[in-house]
């Protein structure tokens, strides 16, 4: 949201509704402009919670959801690499990012191995990211984060709090009702004139792109989900038959609608894990609103949240209790390679949805066919001996 441009797509708050309360860092950043990070975003926010927010006595409400970026106020968890010389356009992230990812794992490996082995070798964004990190402040990035979470009142998060006395409120419904709200939320998007908006937009700064082969959907706010799931439709409307243009359009709004309900469940993800399951002084209280039921909107969520930020405002105990989860003890940097799959798979958890994927099954069933049949005919060995294998089929996961 914090691009000009694609109101509709990003979903951000109506002039109507920006006249109700101050709105800070909307549409304020060309959206030809590629390398704006969470640094950039916090180094703007924070000057403005203090100076503008603050300084009136007023509470900073900071809103969701790229949770990432909210992290980025919450604690001390960034890292301020070197400013670029005056002149000097290039983005070394960027150009790490050319790299291929063997050899950007590889560069990685040599220079900060503990942080390589947290990060998955195809993660190219995050290991150029560490990378960069080394290469600007010659300190292992895994080093710097550690320095961070030893800090005073720092934790597994990073730093000590910025902010002592916050608190999060978490709106969360049940999947069923989400996953149909989210869906209607794109049809109400396509009747509000998305298509024209995304139309206007491929015209005016992503045309000339995809001529050139120069289209990245990696950064900037090409990066936004919505944008890139029309990129068929867009670049063949009017060279195509209406039937196929129809098509593709429906294609691009089913796919909207899948990434969304996926990005939903990523950051509901994202608070249980992070918040949650991250017991510390430096994790500030989560407090859960149900929104399942929008005719109960005001029983559920606005008198409850007005009673907490009202009880944290007067220093008082707040009537409801935050949430807790218990932390779970699954390994989420265990590394483990598929040789059936020939994949590498980091975390307990996603190994363990691995080996219960249909890929994996396949594969596993199509080993034991191909040993069963060994076993009946037998192999012939180097010195020309007839072997048999003593195994039962079943292969180790």
């Amino acid at each position: 949201q914090v691009y000009k441009g694609l109101d509709i797509i990003t979903n951000k708050v109506s002039p109507q509704e920006q006249r109700l309360c101050r709105h800070h860092m909307i549409s304020f950043v060309d959206p030809l402009v590629s390398n704006y990070t969470v640094v950039d975003f916090r180094d703007k926010a924070v000057p403005l919670i203090s100076w503008h927010i603050f300084a009136r006595d007023k509470i900073p409400i900071v809103v969701g959801g790229t949770n990432y970026y909210i992290e980025s106020l919450l604690w001390k968890v960034l890292i301020n690499t070197k400013e670029k010389p005056s002149g000097l356009d290039s983005d070394r992230k960027v150009e790490l990012e050319q790299l291929d990812s063997a050899e950007l794992h590889r560069r990685l490996s040599q220079v900060d191995p503990e942080m390589a082995a947290k990060l998955h070798p195809h993660d190219k964004r995050k290991v150029a990211r560490s990378l960069q990190v080394f290469e600007e402040t010659g300190i292992p990035h895994s080093e710097i984060l550690h320095q961070q979470q030893e800090e005073e009142g720092g934790g597994p998060l990073g730093g000590p709090l910025k902010y002592p006395h916050s608190c999060i409120l978490w709106l969360h419904a049940d999947q069923a009702a989400l996953d149909a709200r989210l869906e209607q939320r794109v049809d109400d998007m396509v009747a509000a004139g998305l298509l024209e908006e995304l139309r206007d937009f491929h015209r005016r700064y992503n045309r000339e792109k995809v001529a050139e082969n120069r289209q990245d959907y990696q950064h900037g706010i090409f990066q936004s989900i919505g944008f890139k799931e029309f990129h068929e439709y867009l670049v063949s409307e009017g060279s195509c038959s209406p039937e196929t243009s129809a098509l593709l359009l429906e294609k691009g709004i089913q796919a909207l609608k899948q990434v969304t309900k996926r990005y939903a469940r990523r950051q509901n993800k994202w608070v249980r894990n992070r918040f949650l399951k991250r017991p510390g002084p430096n994790v500030p209280p989560v407090y859960g609103l149900e929104v399942s039921d929008l005719q109960r909107w005001e029983e559920d969520v606005l008198k409850p949240a007005l009673e907490i930020v009202e009880s944290f405002i007067q220093g008082r105990e707040p009537p409801a209790e935050p949430l807790r989860m218990e932390q779970d003890q699954e390994n989420k940097r265990s590394h483990r390679v598929c040789e059936l799959c020939d994949r590498l798979i980091i975390g307990d958890r996603e190994w363990a949805a691995h080996t219960r994927s249909k890929s994996h099954l396949h594969h596993l069933k199509k080993r034991r066919k191909l040993e069963a049949s060994g076993r009946a005919g037998g192999t012939v060995g180097d010195s020309g001996d007839t072997e048999t294998s003593e195994e039962d089929g079943s292969l180790p996961l």
